[in-house]
């Protein structure tokens, strides 16, 4: 643990340990992958203004998402598939959240079930919804998070339709993985990764494997789901879902400031600024580029969050100087989970919120809530 330094050093030892399928799952992009990386480096040409002799003690990082408090503006990103790069890994990311202090948000095609995650936490967590044809479904799916006493509702709109990830279809990708001899030889190299799965009996999509109708096994959730994302979405079915759900209501996949005030006509309390994760469209612009233009157009009437691309605490800082109320990590979690399990969620929290913290410090100021565009170098973002 002493030697893990960064989210890098994360990512490196998650993908000796897990097993290829579910590694390139969740550090791939679709077609070229140039959104994919486009989210990453477009951090690195916003700079920062170093101040000094200014006062420094006493510094927070207390701040609030959809009125939840919070230690830091941060949330654990929804993500299919968790539960593969760990065993349990939904429950366990959940729990690192909770004694962080910080939102954990749990995604529909999750391997643990909304109901496990409940019975494994004490604080309320959020619940991220993609809409399917089958209302009853969702209707259930809706009634759930509330049983479970989930706290938000992550509404996502940008996967009508399924973006080619090359990765994925190469190495056959399904929960549990299909022996090939290809993937067995995988697994043999993956020792731990497999003791841990032999160990739960979660292995497959908890939130839909017997909740949705004909579907029983993991043979036909593969038929059902390919059939059920819905292609005739539309901006009525948000304010249904909205009047539904009755709570906090946050929308992800926003990346056009037109999109972005059609959310808040819809009465969203929040827009998450998404690419999702350059696993959609391909040739989109990344988050952080696009969030300027979306905060500008709407950011004094909903609450702007961010996901895409953030790697470090000074990631999250740059978010916030140019707007952003919140950010949300995938792949850095999910690259702590897979290392080290729910240490390694904690681990790659502690950094994120260190790194924050100093270049917070370094640029002069003591309070997260007096983040802005003066923290930065102009011409520079």
């Amino acid at each position: 643990m002493a030697l893990i330094t960064n989210i890098e050093d994360l990512r490196q030892l998650a993908q000796r340990r897990v097993p290829r399928m579910f590694y390139d799952y969740a550090d791939a992009g679709s077609w070229t992958e140039s959104t994919y990386r486009a989210n990453e480096a477009d951090f690195q040409s916003i700079k920062f203004r170093q101040r000094v002799a200014v006062n420094l003690e006493n510094r927070s990082l207390r701040s609030s998402m959809v009125g939840q408090s919070v230690a830091m503006p941060v949330a654990l990103a929804p993500t299919g598939l968790t539960g593969m790069q760990h065993a349990d890994g939904e429950i366990l990311a959940a729990q690192a959240a909770e004694k962080f202090g910080v939102p954990f948000t749990l995604s529909t095609m999750s391997i643990c079930s909304i109901e496990d995650v409940a019975a494994h936490t004490s604080q309320p967590f959020w619940f991220q919804l993609y809409v399917m044809k089958d209302r009853d479904f969702i209707n259930r799916l809706i009634d759930r998070a509330k049983a479970a006493r989930c706290s938000a509702l992550v509404l996502t709109l940008d996967l009508q339709v399924l973006g080619q990830r090359h990765k994925d279809l190469r190495n056959g990708l399904s929960a549990p993985p299909r022996l090939t001899l290809a993937n067995m030889l995988n697994l043999a190299t993956k020792p731990r990764w497999v003791l841990g799965m032999l160990q739960t009996p979660r292995r497959s999509f908890g939130n839909i494997v017997g909740h949705a109708t004909s579907v029983s096994d993991m043979s036909s959730l593969s038929s059902w789901t390919s059939q059920q994302f819905d292609l005739s979405l539309s901006w009525r079915d948000v304010a249904w879902i909205k009047q539904r759900w009755g709570g906090k209501l946050i929308i992800k996949g926003i990346m056009d400031a037109e999109d972005a005030r059609l959310a808040v006509a819809s009465g969203a309390d929040a827009i998450i600024v998404s690419n999702h994760g350059g696993r959609q469209l391909d040739g989109a612009p990344s988050s952080i580029a696009a969030l300027p233009a979306i905060v500008d157009a709407v950011g004094s009437e909903i609450e702007v969050h961010m996901d895409g691309g953030i790697r470090s605490g000074q990631d999250v800082l740059r978010a916030l100087a140019l707007g952003a109320k919140g950010v949300y990590i995938g792949r850095p979690f999910l690259y702590g989970l897979g290392a080290m399990g729910r240490e390694g969620v904690s681990k790659c929290l502690e950094i994120i919120c260190n790194e924050l913290d100093l270049s917070m410090a370094f640029c002069g100021l003591r309070d997260v809530a007096q983040v802005d565009k003066n923290i930065l170098l102009p011409g520079s973002y």
